[in-house]
């Protein structure tokens, strides 16, 4: 190959290029092909520069398979050695920028085998026995998701360490909840914060789930119909941390249900993050001013220097659509496809790649949000205040306290409510006298549930927004996440 001790690692060849050992990319294949493709083919053919990023999985792969080819006697233990020293020093070269990709080599696969050839000789030649490009790209990607579904947990894990930790901080801390946007019932922040660690929580077990289900190793299953070799499957599926080899050759090369089920579990934890995105950029406006967003995490305007826009949020809330674009079009692109491997598959990693890059950085920029926003306490909880947040707790006081049944309580306290509007006050600024010309048995004892500490001290229910509730469930989270 042409010199490598300049060309960053990220540079293509063009598909002109002639350097051994593909002067035409007919070479690879065989004695099939009399002539090279057109250059408009091999173009649309070569995926060197999207799944290059394989590189260290297929250089794992390669080593996994050559060990197994050497303890089934199928090759030398010297030249598995000499395979071994070569992949190393492929990998030390793509570690340093020294390596050349070529798009005449169509991929990864390719690219580290003709490199090998020219490392060490006629051994490389062997390491392709017993396997294909199909089971070899088909356990790479596995690889490659698996080592994502890892990293992925890691990401949300501490995304949940950070929003149980502002909980605990604000367990206290009073704000308004709303249903249509519209303000219902006192709440605490802690308790809204909580909600996300909840949500987060399944989504960390769907991306578990799936990491589960993958982890089966396709490696042996060749074309799609399995080798004559006496290869042992259970063998390299060991060697690269998998539980077991898959049981079905066809289904090895041919399955992308694993990359499906992970790009659903991002599309879905995206959809959480979007919410609390909504969420983050309606607080931060001027008109509720409930949080302040850090510098770090807003940008101003061009032309309005007052301007504090949160872009981070944005961006999150944006980004969702292209999780639940590459899910369809994963699904999409696989709904037809007969068994076993079709070129149509090559497509599988740029849209898979695209979506976890974003989805972690989404994990990322979320996770930095919600460590530096500060809370405004006093805005929050005068706008829990408002609107007659604590109607509900008038109304559970006359089924609790006067025996009425809460169709009736509802009623009363709507009428109550009309006369507090009337009247430009709160319920709690309505006089005993005027309540009591709607219901006559009202006491004195109404004005002790129509604060609105009263109201979030009065929901110790289950998984209710009480101060010692929050405050236990997020000491509860934050034990079982250093657990885990």
């Amino acid at each position: 190959m042409t010199n490598r001790n300049s060309p960053p690692h990220d540079r293509v060849a063009p598909s002109t290029d002639t350097h051994n050992p593909a002067k035409n990319s007919n070479s690879m294949w065989g004695g099939r092909f009399a002539a090279g493709p057109a250059a408009i083919m091999q173009e649309i053919n070569a995926s060197i520069d999207i799944d290059k990023r394989l590189w260290r999985e297929d250089i794992a792969g390669s080593k996994a398979h050559a060990s197994m080819l050497a303890a089934t006697n199928i090759i030398s233990p010297q030249d598995a050695d000499k395979i071994h020293a070569g992949l190393d020093k492929i990998a030390s070269e793509i570690e340093a920028e020294q390596f050349l990709f070529s798009a005449a080599l169509e991929d990864i696969h390719m690219n580290i085998e003709a490199r090998l050839k020219e490392i060490v000789g006629a051994p490389a030649s062997r390491l392709h026995t017993a396997r294909s490009r199909n089971d070899q790209v088909a356990t790479d990607f596995r690889l490659w998701v698996r080592t994502a579904c890892d990293s992925i947990d890691i990401a949300i894990t501490q995304l949940m360490e950070i929003l149980a930790r502002k909980a605990l901080d604000h367990h206290d801390t009073l704000m308004p909840g709303f249903t249509h946007l519209q303000t219902a019932q006192p709440i605490t922040f802690g308790h809204h914060c909580l909600a996300y660690v909840e949500m987060l929580s399944r989504d960390r077990t769907r991306f578990q789930d799936a990491r589960t289900r993958m982890n089966e190793c396709p490696l042996g299953a060749a074309a799609l119909a399995g080798t004559s070799f006496p290869i042992d499957r259970h063998h390299t599926a060991q060697s690269l941390g998998f539980n077991h080899p898959l049981a079905n050759s066809l289904d090895a090369v041919s399955a992308r249900d694993f990359a499906i089920e992970v790009l659903s579990a991002a599309t879905i934890s995206a959809m959480h993050l979007s919410r609390l995105s909504e969420e983050i950029i309606i607080w931060a406006s001027a008109p509720f001013n409930f949080i302040t967003l850090s510098d770090s995490f807003s940008t101003g305007s061009s032309i309005m220097p007052q301007k504090r826009n949160p872009d981070a949020a944005e961006l999150i809330r944006a980004k969702v659509g292209h999780m639940a674009g590459a899910f369809t079009n994963l699904v999409i692109m696989m709904k037809g496809l007969p068994l076993a491997y079709a070129k149509d598959m090559q497509e599988d990693k740029a849209t898979t790649f695209r979506a976890i890059d974003d989805f972690a950085m989404c994990l990322a920029a979320m996770s930095g949000m919600m460590a530096d926003l500060k809370v405004n306490k006093t805005t929050m909880r005068q706008a829990a205040a408002g609107s007659h947040a604590t109607a509900t707790d008038l109304a559970d006081w006359l089924v609790r306290t006067l025996n009425m049944p809460f169709r009736d309580a509802h009623h009363v306290t709507g009428t109550l409510v009309a006369l507090a509007d009337k009247n430009n006050c709160t319920l709690a600024e309505l006089s005993l006298n005027d309540m009591q010309q709607i219901e006559p048995a009202m006491t004195d004892d109404i004005f002790s549930v129509l604060s609105v500490e009263a109201s979030v001290r009065s929901r110790t229910s289950y998984g209710g927004t009480a101060p010692d509730n929050v405050q236990k469930a997020a000491q509860n989270w934050l034990t079982k996440l250093k657990v885990n």
